[in-house]
């Protein structure tokens, strides 16, 4: 399985898909690092919406940055523009469509569970990867 253009992950390959991931090895990863694995997460996120969007949607220094500054509030409005992305992801490609996704991202971040989230929002690429192929 070879793809043109840069690769979001050199060990991609071993996942199944340019913008699959394993959630089972990325949240043990997140849990042993005391969460430091969870910033490279998000990154890889945010590069795939910016590729199959094929704009500038989001920035992690940015995203870092706003969550620095304003003590984390940043991070829910930035889940919920996670979620809203892959919908219109989901919608560009005619897809299926995930209904609620931005909300329910909200939701998790907001009791304390933005990893999970996060999973949701990996679940999503990995369908989207293999319903692309």
């Amino acid at each position: 399985m070879e793809y043109s253009g840069n690769r979001l992950d050199p060990y991609d390959r071993l996942a199944g898909g340019r913008y699959t991931a394993s959630i089972a090895l990325y949240l043990i990863l997140t849990i042993v690092t005391l969460g430091l694995f969870n910033l490279y997460w998000n990154y890889r996120q945010m590069q795939a919406c910016n590729e199959l969007l094929e704009r500038s949607e989001f920035s992690w220094l940015l995203w870092i940055f706003l969550c620095v500054v304003t003590f984390g509030l940043y991070h829910f409005y930035y889940q919920y523009k996670m979620g809203a992305v892959i919908n219109e992801i989901q919608d560009r490609y005619d897809l299926p469509f995930t209904e609620g996704l931005p909300i329910l991202s909200v939701v998790a971040a907001i009791v304390g569970f933005g990893v999970i989230a996060d999973c949701i929002h990996q679940h999503e690429f990995n369908k989207i990867d293999a319903l692309l192929d």
